[in-house]
């Protein structure tokens, strides 16, 4: 048995700062991230003015210490993993899957809502499960629809299922990354990359029978407000399509009224020439100079700008020249974005052209929305009224310029980057050699994550803005804080303390009754605070317990893992949770509702197999 530990003030002050964080994070009443660097501070002031020192004086606990956690290779591997992701979603590299999910939809949503859930698992255990739920949420969406189902129904389990994916491989979770990163600091090695999977496959199998069986149960419809009020049709933009000499689309014919490849739009009118050709266009064979004055959904026209980036290039060229003679619009970060004509605006009553509205923003109008009727004209013969909304395509500088515009009013919502599909084989390639090296261990974590980050910014797959983006500052300074909670704990033997009395309270108990109690002591704070912040908080102590029970480490420090990976009782455990819950018009009570028996049952099934699996029996 462990030593009792002489608590000192530096011990105790330790004590009280962690737990005056805990409050700030569950009150959630200030920033996460100012109550991390609150910590951080407090942990500086401290130990600067009341140094902990060692048997022969030396310093235990240094500023660079505390503040090594911005420098923690695992924070790094998790940065760059988040790039990685981000480049994937912006190339559009996962696309494909995506379309073929909805499409195959159509013959059998329940069973290709079973595939989607089985996808988002295994995508989760090889890459970071945030933008694998941020890349599902639309294809579950629609499938919701298809079914006749609101889309609270999958949301969540959608949620769930990205979580119990990222137990399946040191990869699939910062949780993991960051375990294993302070398990090295500590004695010296961390987990490998399949250290995780035998025991997270089977905690997955059963959370992921539970999902399916019990989701449709817990979980209650949670249409949103405006859905009931306006619909689900999704508005619907007049916008211009112009055929160009060697288009894809010149000399294409229409059948049955018709034009191949334009599916999801509606033709309202071709103009060839001075001649207006109204619908059915039978016999029609397309040339170029045609003008096509089509109808189609926001989401329609952005994947039809991914599948052919040159679609609208006739049109946007033409207006562009028309007022000063730049075809900008199609270098550097593009986004699409709505707009909408402010009241009293000058833009009222006025044509595009007589406003000459690319001169003055730099972006160009690819469509118009009106609520009152639907428009069958020219847009640049569209006289624009008051509450008219307008997708508008430009660059991030542009867009975002046209917060101090006051004729337009920007909604910022509506604001998004537009992919570059050009780019999606290279970042898939990259992704895929990330990951083999990751597996093989040839190169480590870290190493590989950064070298995989950078090569999607060489080859253009995203941006250094787009990547910065793409780094999460609540995430980092959270990371940041716990670890300096976490070196506080060790160097002035909090986490022996703690280790102690738990073990005092067991005293006489077998490794696997404190393996079971430690698991669900970590699993309910890891829904109070967050993941991260428990995992690196528990961490020393796993390891305090497990030299004291003289056990392997890395039992204790597995459990860490997966009771941490238990955020399913409330939103802010997870932050996939946080993803899902406004889609979803979901409360509070709907995570506790699915989350705390699911939680329950996984703790239940590891406190069966683990000791088991790890011979503790």
């Amino acid at each position: 048995m462990m030593l009792a530990i002489d608590p000192s003030f530096q011990m105790w002050a330790s004590f009280a700062i962690i737990l005056v964080a805990i409050g700030f994070y569950i009150a959630d009443r200030v920033p996460m991230e100012l109550t991390s660097l609150g910590v951080i501070i407090a942990f500086l002031m401290l130990f600067q003015f009341w140094p902990l020192q060692g048997p022969d004086g030396e310093i235990l606990l240094s500023t660079r210490t505390i503040l090594q956690g911005f420098a923690e290779p695992a924070l790094i591997a998790i940065i760059s993993l988040l790039v990685i992701g981000q480049a994937l979603i912006h190339t559009g590299a996962l696309d494909e899957v995506a379309d073929f999910l909805v499409d195959r939809g159509n013959y059998n949503p329940r069973t290709v809502t079973f595939l989607s859930l089985i996808i988002v698992l295994i995508l989760s255990a090889i890459m970071n499960n945030t933008p694998v739920v941020v890349i599902f949420i639309p294809i579950v969406s629609v499938l919701a629809v298809r079914m006749k189902h609101t889309v609270s129904y999958l949301l969540m389990p959608l949620s769930f299922a990205a979580i119990l994916g990222g137990n399946l491989t040191l990869i699939g979770s910062s949780t993991n990354l960051l375990v294993s990163g302070a398990m090295e600091s500590i004695t010296g090695h961390g987990l490998s990359f399949f250290e995780l999977t035998i025991p997270g496959l089977v905690l997955a199998a059963v959370g992921f029978v539970y999902l399916i069986f019990f989701a449709p149960i817990f979980l209650h419809d949670r249409a949103s407000l405006a859905g009931k009020v306006v619909g689900t049709g999704g508005k619907q933009f007049i916008v211009q399509i112009q055929i160009t000499e060697g288009s894809r689309f010149e000399g294409i014919k229409a059948i049955s009224g018709l034009i191949p490849g334009l599916e999801g739009l509606t033709v309202s009118m071709v103009m060839r020439g001075r001649d207006e050709l109204l619908p059915p266009f039978d016999e029609l064979v397309l040339v170029a100079g045609d003008i096509l004055i089509v109808a189609a959904t926001r989401d329609v026209l952005t994947k039809l700008l991914k599948e052919l980036p040159d679609i609208f290039k006739g049109f946007v060229q033409d207006h562009m020249e028309s007022e000063i003679g730049n075809i900008g619009v199609f270098q550097g970060e593009q986004m699409l974005a709505e707009s909408v004509v402010a009241p009293a605006s000058a833009f009222g009553g006025r044509t595009l052209p007589e406003i000459g509205f690319h001169g003055m923003t730099e972006c160009v109008v690819l469509g118009i929305q009106r609520r009152k009727r639907m428009l069958r004209a020219s847009i640049n013969r569209i006289r624009l009224e008051a509450g008219d909304v307008l997708l508008i395509l430009g660059h991030r500088d542009h867009i975002q310029g046209l917060r101090n515009h006051h004729d337009v009013i920007l909604l910022e919502w509506s604001a998004a980057d537009l992919p570059f599909k050009g780019h999606a084989r290279r970042a898939l390639m990259m992704f895929g050699v990330v990951i083999a090296l990751a597996a093989t261990g040839i190169v480590p974590i870290t190493i590989t994550a950064i070298l995989g980050a950078g090569a999607m910014l060489a080859a253009g797959c995203i941006t250094i803005r787009q990547a910065a983006r793409a780094i999460d500052r609540r995430i980092v300074l959270l990371i940041a804080s716990a670890l300096a909670m976490g070196a506080a704990l060790n160097a002035t033997g909090g986490a022996n303390y703690i280790a102690h009395h738990m073990l005092s309270l067991f005293e006489g108990s077998s490794a696997p009754v404190v393996l079971s109690a430690f698991f669900l002591l970590v699993a309910f704070m890891t829904n109070i605070l967050s993941n991260n912040a428990t995992a690196v908080l528990f961490t020393p102590i796993a390891i305090s317990i497990a030299e004291s029970l003289e056990v392997d480490p890395i039992i204790f420090v597995v459990t860490v893992i997966f009771a941490a990976n238990c955020s399913f009782a409330t939103p802010m455990g997870y932050q996939t949770n946080l993803l899902v819950m406004g889609p979803g018009h979901y409360r509070f009570s709907d995570f506790l509702k699915l989350g705390v028996p699911l939680i329950f049952i996984l703790w239940a099934v590891f406190t069966a197999f683990a000791p088991w699996y790890y011979g503790l029996l």
